[in-house]
């Protein structure tokens, strides 16, 4: 095979209703000639460019474009189907979306990663704007979806299933909408249930899921044999890490076999651990949960003498719900997390602080996430090297374990007498239905979801980047995870709150660990940072 031309389309003010014909080659502005070989290996290009049915590509569907500007795309049908038909979009007859003014998404609109930069930074990483396209891939009957839950619970998820339903339904007159029961296990080994926008109207309201969710049961033959004999071409999988991972490996072998199944992830973690996206939803319920027990450990504390409040929270790799409640609480004395670790005894220690406070004020209130102090803790359980069936390090009880070495402590010492109260709300929260706030994020994540489909894109998780619904390519939801930085403006600002020692002194400022506000993609040298370096080596060797 020859080379294949990305055409530039340079036109952004053009009027969205008279480029029909530019639908089809969503690209980022640059002229880009790929030389490709009969395998399709090293395929780059855009959704409209010559079509393939020979072998699929498993490698990072890139683009670069002037000034530095690189787009992370998500893969499309084009890439290795030929010869798809496309239809209009039936949102342009849509009453409800008639008055709205350039409501299809530009071929090129795309999304930074980083918004902070400096006059000469590179434009550095984008991706793909989520939103309706002008043309779409499949008609309203063929259409046969299927939605499934995996993992914990949190806030929300009803929501999205509600959300997704709705707007197949009433956006694109989808009727065929498949709930999978009990996680990826239920593709071959459950029933399904049929969902309509009727039977989904108040689901919302309630906690949970109506699907049921489980974790493990990942077997990608036997779901995408499921798949294909149940004739379904759109699969939106609602989970965490662990869950989009095997939405990646569902990708995958639905592009090795060929088929016109669109895969479409809707990230789900309540403690907001997966990178690139703002955060996930159910976030800001759990925070706001939060609030409630760390309010009664703050009453039952200060009313006693030297009474301490202990609540733990959810976070098993990252401390956000810890440190957001905390800010938003400013009863909290102390927030513990995974990613800034402490220790109990001698000067700056723990027990050191909590006395000087309980000196001070008469009483403390201390919060620490599930995930912080493991490597403090006695190893009797055995059950540091153990995994859940997601994945997930099982962690021995944080909360429980810490309020005891309390009790000790100053009973050991005898300097004081104190009264503890320990609470735990890990499962009050994550079953709570969503807030106003994440109600409306969930809509977004949903309907951009479903106009992903739609449009044949595929390979995808829907997220929120900088304040803007995208599409992002399944193994940068997957290559790590979100943390708490330590050494930036957040870290520092519940610091300043509670007025706890760092447990860190001099260690926590060293400038090689500043994170925020760097430049895009580029040092202050004007070297190229690890991201940008990292792409260009995988751009490099496609």
């Amino acid at each position: 095979m020859g080379s294949v031309t990305v055409s530039n389309k340079k036109s952004q003010t053009t009027s969205l209703n008279n480029y029909n014909n530019l639908a089809t080659a969503p690209v980022a502005n640059k002229t880009e000639s790929v030389t490709t070989n009969n395998n399709c290996n090293g395929w780059i290009g855009g959704e409209g460019a010559s079509a393939m049915t020979s072998a699929p590509n498993p490698k990072p569907k890139i683009v670069y474009g002037t000034a530095g500007y690189i787009l992370e795309d998500v893969p499309h049908f084009t890439d290795y189907i030929s010869d798809l038909p496309t239809y209009p979009n039936p949102l342009q007859d849509n009453p409800a979306y008639s008055v709205v003014k350039q409501y299809f998404v530009h071929v090129d609109d795309s999304v930074p990663q980083k918004v902070v930069v400096h006059k000469d930074s590179e434009r550095g990483v984008h991706f793909r704007r989520a939103g309706p396209r002008q043309k779409v891939y499949f008609e309203s009957d063929e259409v046969k979806a299927a939605i499934v839950t995996c993992g914990g619970l949190c806030p929300g998820l009803n929501t999205v299933i509600r959300e997704l339903v709705c707007g197949l339904h009433h956006m694109y007159g989808v009727k065929s909408v498949l709930g999978i029961e009990g996680g990826y296990r239920g593709f071959y080994a459950r029933n399904t249930i049929n969902l309509t926008p009727k039977c989904v109207n108040d689901i919302h309201k309630r906690g949970g899921t109506v699907l049921g969710t489980s974790r493990g049961g990942h077997d990608t033959n036997k779901i995408v044999d499921s798949i294909q004999d149940r004739g379904i071409n759109q699969v939106y999988i609602i989970g965490g890490d662990g869950t989009q991972r095997g939405a990646a490996a569902i990708f995958e072998e639905v592009r090795r076999r060929g088929l016109k199944v669109a895969v479409v992830g809707i990230p789900k973690t309540i403690d907001n651990d997966i990178p690139v996206i703002d955060k996930s939803f159910g976030f800001d319920t759990a925070v706001e949960e939060a609030q409630r027990a760390i309010n009664a450990a703050h009453v039952e504390a200060e009313s006693v003498e030297n009474g301490i409040g202990v609540v733990k929270l959810m976070g098993r790799y990252s401390g956000f719900i810890a440190m957001y409640a905390t800010l938003a609480s400013r009863d909290v004395d102390c927030c513990l997390i995974p990613e800034s670790p402490f220790y109990l005894e001698g000067p700056g220690g723990l027990f050191e602080y909590i006395e000087k406070r309980l000196k001070e004020n008469g009483h403390m209130v201390i919060v620490i996430a599930e995930g912080a102090g493991q490597e403090l803790m006695s190893e009797k359980m055995q059950t540091m090297n153990k995994q859940d069936a997601s994945g997930n390090k099982l962690l021995q009880d944080v909360g429980l374990w810490i309020s005891q070495e309390i009790k000790d402590h100053f009973a050991r010492e005898k300097t004081m007498a104190i009264t503890l109260k320990y609470i735990d709300p890990t499962y009050m929260i994550r079953a709570i239905p969503s807030n106003a706030s994440d109600n409306v994020y969930c809509t977004l994540l949903a309907q951009s979801a479903v106009h992903g489909a739609m449009a044949g894109y595929t390979g995808y998780t829907s997220g929120l980047v900088n304040g803007r619904q995208t599409y992002i390519p399944f193994y940068r939801i997957n290559e790590n995870r979100n943390h708490v930085v330590i050494t930036d403006r957040m870290w520092a600002r519940l610091l300043s709150s509670t007025n706890q020692p760092s447990f860190l002194g001099d260690k926590c400022h060293n400038k090689d660990n500043v994170e925020e506000e760097e430049p895009l993609n580029q040092l202050p040298n004007g070297d190229l940072s690890d991201d940008t370096l990292k792409v260009k080596k995988e751009i490099s060797s496609i």
